[in-house]
């Protein structure tokens, strides 16, 4: 498993250790039978995380998370293979720090159970899972919270 972290701040890094980040998704892989893939997950700034929702998906307001999916040149939904390594590419997750803090206030969790949160929401829009709203009921996110629950807090 390749699982490449970077840091749109550097401040970020003592939020979000690049070897906890690389831990704790190996073990929601894990926990999902996503053994072998391949991804990034990138902690970045309001204004960037805007900015990438607005180029993407044409709303104009800072976010939470943002899952970027591969695919193959076909569009066909096979995972890409990264040369050489045999390794499923799923693709990009960028995480907001400052949205990420605004929702555990919000939601009166931790700042870390919200942080592993927003790392098991990636993975498993990276796993190909989606949702349409985000109420609890929804298949996808009862799954995250199932999965918070069992890896802890």
């Amino acid at each position: 498993m390749a699982i490449e972290v970077g840091y749109g701040e550097a401040s970020y890094r003592r939020f979000a250790p690049s070897k906890f980040v690389k831990s704790y998704v190996k073990k929601v892989c894990d926990e999902i039978g996503l053994a072998g893939a391949a991804f990034g997950v990138s902690f970045v700034s309001s204004e960037d995380i805007r900015a990438l929702n607005l180029k993407y998906r044409g709303i104009d307001a800072p976010t939470d998370i943002l899952s970027f999916a591969a695919m193959d040149d076909a569009g066909e939904g096979e995972d890409f293979i990264l040369p050489g390594r045999m390794q499923r590419n799923l693709g990009d997750t960028y995480i907001c720090i400052d949205e990420l803090k605004d929702n555990a206030a919000r939601f009166s969790v931790s700042e870390d159970e919200e942080l592993r949160r927003l790392l098991i929401h990636g993975v498993l829009h990276l796993s190909g899972r989606d949702h349409k709203t985000n109420e609890p009921g929804e298949p996808m996110l009862a799954l995250q919270e199932e999965i918070l629950k069992k890896l802890g807090n």
